[in-house]
């Protein structure tokens, strides 16, 4: 029986992206294996496999035969060490590779240079040649391999320099060894940067919960407290679990959750959610959602999966990283050759370490992951979950946006707009008349007319019936009223049998939902509205919304409007639909991009692919924005990763230098190796703040 699941391994030991890209071979040609993403950036594995076929530890073992390692404890706890380890090696290299070079520029004491270079390459660069070694015997070759064939000949041909008493190259083996450590630090802390908001998501969910459990209050680990549950919350305390407010009231930051920065009021029946602060008031709750079933979980586990996607647009990169090694090899070994030729041994030589030094496959191998990770960490902060990397590239090149009305333009709550009377009757009369009938039932237009109604003084109604369909009817002071549609947008009250009144009501419209429209618009976005109202509303509505007549689509039914966003498909647009309810699902799904708001049901932000945490229209232009941003600076990376390497890779091979006089030392290429990487993570950290 096929028992498909999905888990994520931390991958240690990776250090470019053809590193990446065989693991992700090695695990998508596993037994039982059905998809296998590696993302270097993240350094984890996303594996779907059946679990019937293989296990756990299959998968691991699949992992460690070609050299790679699952660490047992947790990935922070794995990259802290490999952090401490990485500094270490990169003080030994400094220290003993400044004397080298100084040595070297002097041209000096050779022997001293040879004895000096051994601890760096011995203890900083071991784990090059370790690695490298690991690759060879699985007929693989990485940016390590490149490393250490650079350094170890650079060191090899100088020691036989040495004692030929020809130019050794003692400086250029020492001094790449620590460029590159210093590279490879530099790069780490820019992708912990880019992981910041991950981190901040998890900080957020609190240690434990006062609990009170046969009437005594206790302090709880939070993997015990269960659903049902009586939580209490002080001010100041984060709130440990979903729930619902029992007693007692507050305000409650939910930035963390929503974006929104302005406290929401809460009281008895309210929903409060876990990793939310509580601003000043003590209250108690029932625990409804604990553990991975809580919002703040759910959040992190989108936000987690996100950042372990890739991207369409990365697939020539991953096609090419996994020919580019053995490329710069066959690349230098011609340089060797040809320079030989023309110049001495030692000249050839360190043209091609230079070859092999500056071609760096970890500028390419970045360029996607670091800039989802940074925008979806972006967006999780302010309120927008883009479910992953195919998703954001889909949403940056929209160029329609078609508005589910109810719910989403507007509040989904009835309002009276306003009240004509007839027959002599007054306001008062009406609306008294009106609300003392409409207070027994549950209807949203009687929920309207009781809040206009607010501070009347209402009658008993007597034979009180509620008419399906119809409306509702009973004796006021041995008078019967009736209240009931006469319209699209209208209620009639008839007192006797003679009307006394109609109310006029509409669903209001969110105060927010113009300036989205017109900040879409501003962005060369057409926007569509689409309900099933009647025609007279919907151009109302529409008209508020800044939506001109002929973009309204109304009197449509659920199930047709997944046929219109699909119309307008053809038409050769990439269209978004934003929705909120049930009957929005097939439309969202038939979409390029269905935008889901999260005060919805659970269905539609189910089969969205970029969900809004709060009901606020002026998140879907900010959250095509983003993802514009995003996509532009992925292309800036691929761009200049791919140009580094085309321009780099034959100046360093010696191709321009019968032209300009121009060949490249193998510590400016690895200088500019390093810095490639760097400015690639730093350029995608640009998403932070919004200036990209």
């Amino acid at each position: 029986m096929n028992q498909q699941e999905e888990i994520e391994l931390p991958i240690g030991g990776m250090t470019c992206a053809a590193c990446a890209r065989a693991v992700e071979g090695q695990l998508a040609h596993s037994e039982g294996v059905s998809k296998a993403n590696v993302n270097f950036a993240t350094r984890t594995a996303s594996v779907t496999f059946d679990a019937s076929r293989t296990r756990l530890e299959n998968l691991i073992a699949a992992v460690e035969e070609i050299g790679y390692e699952v660490p047992r404890e947790s990935l922070e706890i794995a990259e802290a060490a490999e952090a401490r380890d990485l500094r270490r090696r990169l003080i030994v290299a400094f220290l003993f590779a400044t004397p080298v070079f100084v040595l070297g520029m002097l041209d000096r004491l050779p022997m001293a240079q040879m004895v000096l270079t051994v601890p760096v390459l011995a203890i900083s660069g071991w784990p090059f040649y370790r690695d490298a070694f690991k690759a060879a015997r699985h007929r693989t070759a990485n940016m390590n391999t490149l490393v250490a064939l650079g350094t170890g000949a650079a060191f090899l041909y100088s020691i036989y320099a040495a004692f030929a008493g020809a130019a050794v190259y003692f400086e250029a083996a020492a001094v790449i060894i620590a460029l590159v450590l210093l590279g490879r630090t530099f790069e780490a802390r820019a992708r912990g940067r880019a992981s910041d908001a991950i981190r901040k998501l998890f900080d957020l969910q609190p240690q434990a919960a006062r609990v009170i459990r046969d009437g005594v209050e206790t302090e709880l680990p939070l993997d015990v407290v269960v659903p049902g549950d009586v939580v209490v919350v002080r001010p100041g305390e984060r709130i440990p679990v979903d729930g619902t407010v029992l007693d007692g009231a507050s305000e409650i930051d939910e930035s963390m959750l929503t974006g929104e920065s302005l406290p929401v009021a809460k009281q008895e029946g309210a929903a409060v959610f876990a990793g939310t602060v509580n601003r000043w008031g003590a209250f108690r709750f029932s625990a409804t959602k604990v553990g991975r079933n809580t919002a703040l979980a759910r959040i992190i586990e989108l936000v987690k999966r996100a950042q372990g996607s890739k991207a369409p647009v990365s697939r020539l990169a991953d096609v090419v990283s996994g020919y580019f090694t053995l490329g710069v090899l066959a690349i230098a070994i011609v340089s060797f050759l040809c320079w030989i030729v023309v110049a001495p041994a030692g000249v050839a030589l360190v043209n091609a370490v230079s070859v092999l030094i500056i071609a760096c496959p970890c500028a390419m191998g970045l360029a996607t992951p670091t800039a989802i990770m940074v925008a979806s960490g972006r967006g999780a902060e302010r309120g927008i979950l883009i479910k992953d990397g195919e998703a954001l590239e889909s949403a940056a090149r929209i160029d329609t946006v078609v508005l589910d009305k109810t719910g989403t333009i507007t509040s989904g709550k009835l309002a009276v707009t306003g009240l004509q009377t007839r027959n002599g009757f007054t306001a008062d009369e009406v609306l008294r008349a009106a609300a003392s009938v409409e207070q027994w039932s549950e209807h949203p237009i009687a929920r309207a007319i009781m809040d206009r109604a607010q501070g009347v003084p209402l009658d008993f109604a007597a034979d009180f019936q509620a008419l399906p369909g119809r409306g509702a009817e009973g004796k006021i002071g041995g008078h019967r009223v009736f209240v009931g549609r006469s319209g699209a947008d209208a209620v009639a009250v008839e007192i006797d049998g003679e009307q006394a009144g109609v109310f006029e009501i509409a669903d209001s419209i969110r105060p927010e939902s113009a300036e989205a429209v017109a900040r879409l618009r501003s962005m060369k976005i057409d926007v569509w509205m689409i309900t099933g109202d009647h025609r007279r509303a919907a151009l109302a509505t529409g008209a508020l919304a800044g939506i001109p007549e002929s973009r309204i689509l109304a009197e449509v039914l659920p199930e047709s409007k997944a046929r219109e966003v699909l119309r307008l498909k053809e038409e050769g647009r990439k269209v978004a639909m934003v929705g909120d309810g049930i009957n929005d699902a097939p439309a969202l799904a038939s979409a390029d991009t269905g935008i889901a708001i999260a005060a919805g049901t659970d269905v539609a932000v189910e089969t969205g692919s970029v969900i809004l945490m709060r009901p606020d229209l002026r998140g879907v232009p900010e959250a095509l924005q983003l993802a514009r941003r995003t996509l532009r600076i992925i292309r800036q990376n691929l761009f200049w990763a791919f140009a580094y390497n085309v321009v780099g890779i034959p100046i360093a091979a010696g191709v321009l230098y019968p032209l300009t006089g121009w060949t490249l030392s193998p510590m400016i290429a690895s200088a500019a190796m390093a810095l490639s990487s760097v400015s690639v993570v730093t350029n995608s950290l640009r998403l932070r703040s919004g200036r990209a």
